[in-house]
């Protein structure tokens, strides 16, 4: 390997695809991440076109086949009566249209097959158990970080410092923001039920999305269809940070007791759930200092209500590999040129996302005229902003 590579702090989605897509490029890298092992956790994840479509790029087609469910299509409905809101096609309709499928995944299987290309890379390191305690960017040519074990310290000099360690950031506060992410007043349960426990006339190959007052319902399959995942949000005051608590079922089925029944077997279909408190923050006005960048939650988290939180982290690894190949020997203008093209695109999704968690928890009256709206939609058209994203 090279004298210098790459440092990248955090081994989450976004750093394994930097890493990767840094590898691509012939660019070296080592990984820090403060966790000893990547455990099995996190909900499924939705991966639009716009995200799928680099991963096939980056040539994980086949794991992607192997591991991810394509649902035929997303149904809304409302929570209370069951009626059908609206929806759109998916499947090979996504195809068609965005030229990428439009995949449902296990956030754990992903990060599995991020993985596991990085471990069988020569270019890339990755070092666990370690913490980014400093940087020292003082240097017109490199930057080294120190790095904290349990049992020792140790200094790593590279060629630039990624800082991809999710929404408690530690490169952003090295680097000069204290700022800390705000709870946005949900929670969000998330069960696993296999395909055969599941209600037998609730559709295994679909999307679904049920919207009522104060809460929303999602399940779609993930591993090929074999299990089907669920994510209910409600809104709550309980603002406890992390990602794996524990959920008492009694708690969930009886906030949901009083929606449509299908709404209420899949949540009872559901044995264990974790629980996680949804928190973001305004994106950072300095995405980058000298040799120091961000990207993903580190710089723009956000909200669950669009299903682009693990997209935007792989975009911005994308595009910031991409800079970086343009100007190798000047990451610091690699970094501005990067933060440039990316804050319009992540600050709408943003907001946009921030503006769909009202719209689903609306209460009745306004709820009527959601309702409205959304039967007059043509889904998929309204998102292409999103689906059809590209950068070359």
């Amino acid at each position: 390997m090279p004298d210098s590579p790459f440092l990248i702090a955090g081994a989450g989605i976004g750093g394994l695809t930097s890493a990767l897509a840094l590898a691509r490029i012939g660019q070296p890298s080592i990984i820090v991440e403060q966790r000893t092992r990547i455990d099995d956790i996190g909900a499924g994840i939705q991966l639009s076109p716009n995200v799928s479509r680099i991963l096939i790029e980056l040539g994980f087609g086949p794991a992607l086949a192997k591991a991810a469910a394509e649902p035929k299509q997303l149904l809304i409905r409302s929570g209370k009566s069951g009626k059908i809101l609206g929806g759109m096609a998916l499947g090979d309709a996504m195809r068609n249209q965005y030229g990428a499928p439009y995949l449902t995944i296990h956030r754990a299987d992903l990060q599995t097959i991020l993985l596991d290309a990085v471990r069988g890379s020569d270019a890339i390191r990755l070092a666990f158990g370690r913490t980014v305690a400093a940087i020292d960017d003082n240097s017109q040519m490199s930057v080294t970080i120190r790095c904290d074990s349990q049992s020792a310290s140790e200094n790593v000099t590279g060629k630039a410092l990624i800082g991809a360690d999710g929404l408690w950031s530690n490169v952003a506060r090295l680097i000069g923001d204290p700022s800390k992410p705000e709870f946005r007043k949900h929670i969000a349960w998330r069960g696993l039920v296999a395909r055969k426990d599941w209600p037998a006339d609730l559709p295994t190959n679909e999307t679904r999305l049920w919207l009522g007052p104060g809460a929303h319902l999602v399940h779609y399959p993930i591993r090929r269809g074999e299990f089907i995942n669920l994510v209910a949000v409600t809104s709550d005051i309980d603002n406890a940070p992390g990602w794996s608590r524990a959920g008492e079922p009694s708690m969930i089925q009886k906030r949901f007791a009083r929606w449509h029944p299908d709404a209420v077997r899949a949540i009872h279909a559901v044995s264990e759930w974790t629980i996680w408190s949804l928190f973001d923050r305004a994106p950072r006005k300095a995405w980058s200092d000298n040799r120091v960048v961000l990207l993903g939650d580190a710089v723009h988290p956000v909200l669950p209500f669009l299903a682009q939180g693990a997209a935007l982290a792989i975009e911005d690894a994308y595009v910031l590999s991409t800079e970086l190949s343009k100007k190798p020997d000047d990451p610091s203008a690699a970094f501005t040129a990067y933060a440039d093209i990316r804050k319009p695109r992540t600050s709408k999704v943003q907001a946009a996302a921030r503006r769909n968690g009202d719209i689903y928890h609306m209460r009745w009256p306004l709820s009527m005229g959601r309702d409205f709206t959304m039967s007059r939609m043509t889904f998929a058209d309204h998102y292409s902003w999103i689906y059809d994203w590209r950068y070359v």
